[in-house]
This record gives structure tokens, sequence and C-alpha cells, in this order.
């Protein structure tokens, strides 16, 4: 059973922005490299940076749905990235620096109804995933347009916020591969659970907007899960064209 890779994503700021690459290279027991390296808390947050800690502690586009139409690049140096949003101006800050700036920036785009987003923080050492491991998302083209069709609208890949999008495999296969290890160019991964999804998929990624149905649309398929969480268990270099094949 074989696909093949045909994008890759990182998301530098956990739900404020996504960046494409061409090439990336995994390592065993790691996030992918750029991949969710900060996190926001929020006001209401206990999250230190000691430990993971579940995305309730964290600014999200499930409360916050206008943060779906960010975009980021993260800089060679690692230690800066740029910020861009319909309705606001670029930004460009330090992620370890003093926070005002972005809060400044972020702030216009977060409902006065939810809590206020509050500090920048990261976890040495590993991106802050939704999954309680490190993980990378595979994500099958085949069941996005499953979800396309049932759902009747063309829809944004960036709604599932996927880190490695495949194709040339059948629509839900991937939820078969669980406790399988799959190779990725020449990486090899280990599939551990599915990804349940949340309000987040719900807006637009161009304008914020909060415009399909999606969760009503999985559930007609008994489920609310789009795509599968893997670690990577062999490092190795990931390419746009790579063979995905299931070992």
């Amino acid at each position: 059973m074989t696909g093949s890779v045909t994008s890759l994503w990182r998301h530098p700021i956990k739900a404020h922005g996504r960046e494409p690459l061409q090439t990336v290279t995994l390592i065993a027991g790691q996030t992918m490299p750029g991949d969710r390296i900060w996190a926001v808390a929020h006001e209401a947050s206990k999250a230190d940076g000691s430990a993971w800690v579940p995305c309730a502690n964290f600014s999200r586009a499930a409360k916050a749905p206008d943060l779906m139409a960010i975009t980021s690049r993260l800089h060679e140096d690692g230690a800066r990235i740029t910020l861009s949003h319909p309705s606001r101006p670029d930004l460009s800050f330090a992620p370890d620096g003093p926070p005002e700036v972005f809060l400044d920036w972020v702030r216009p785009l977060m409902p006065t109804s939810r809590a206020a987003s509050a500090r920048l923080i990261r976890v040495p050492g590993r991106g802050l995933t939704d999954s309680d491991f490190p993980s990378v998302s595979l994500c099958n083209m085949a069941s996005h347009r499953a979800v396309e069709q049932q759902i009747g609208q063309d829809l944004s890949i960036h709604r599932w916020r996927g880190n490695i999008w495949f194709d040339g495999l059948p629509d839900w296969a991937e939820f078969d591969w669980i406790g399988r290890e799959v190779q990725i160019g020449g990486a090899v991964l280990q599939v551990r659970q599915r990804a349940t999804r949340c309000a987040a998929t719900t807006a637009n990624p161009e304008t914020g907007e909060r415009d399909a149905a999606i969760l009503e649309t999985l559930d007609r398929w008994g489920h609310r899960d789009f795509s599968v969480y893997a670690q990577v268990v062999r490092d190795g270099p990931v390419h746009i064209g790579d063979k995905l094949q299931v070992l």
C-alpha cells in the first residue's frame, strides 16, 4: 500500500499560522522541526512551559475562529517569526522576547467573551502538539475529498492544520494503520491514534469566518476524526513527492 507526499506544513505558533515546506528532516521522538514550538497561554491558563499541557490551556481557533486566517514564516535563525492576517498588518517579532507587541497585534482577533491571550510559552525539547506525545499528523487527500463531497462544498486543507499530506490511497485508509509503521521518504513513523476534531475546522482559513458544518458532516461516518497522529521512530528526510509506504 503506497501513496506519495503532496505537501508539508508546520505551525510555528500553535493555532497562530501555517507555513509550507519543500523538505524536512524528521527526528525520532520529536515533532516536525519548527512545528508548534510556541503556544499562546490565555489568562486562565496554568501553563508555565515546564511540561506539556492539553490544548484547553491555550488560545485556539476553536474559540477564536479569526485565528485560522493567520499565516506565518519562521525565520532562518529560528528566533523570529512573521505573522500575516487579512485584517492586520504583518508582524515580525521574537516569540521568546517581551510579549506585548504580539499581544497587541492579536487582540483584535480574539473574542471579548473569551479568556484573553496572556503570554507565549514553549516546552524545551518538544512541540506543543494536541497529542500528549510528540506527534506528526498524517493527512489523506482522499479523505479530505470525501468530506468535500459529503458536505457539498470545496474546503481548504488548512482547516485540518496537518503536517504531512499524501495522496494515492483510499479514503480513510489511514485509520487502519493504528499500531503500524509507515515509511515516508527516509523516515519511519509509528501511527498511534486518530485525531479527533473540534470547532476550529468550521472556520475558513482565508477569512476566519465559520462557514462549514465540518463536525456534523463527520458525524455521518459515526465519528469526528480526521487524520492520524504518528510518532517518528527513525530519522530521515521527507520531500514533496516522496513515497509513503505502509510497512
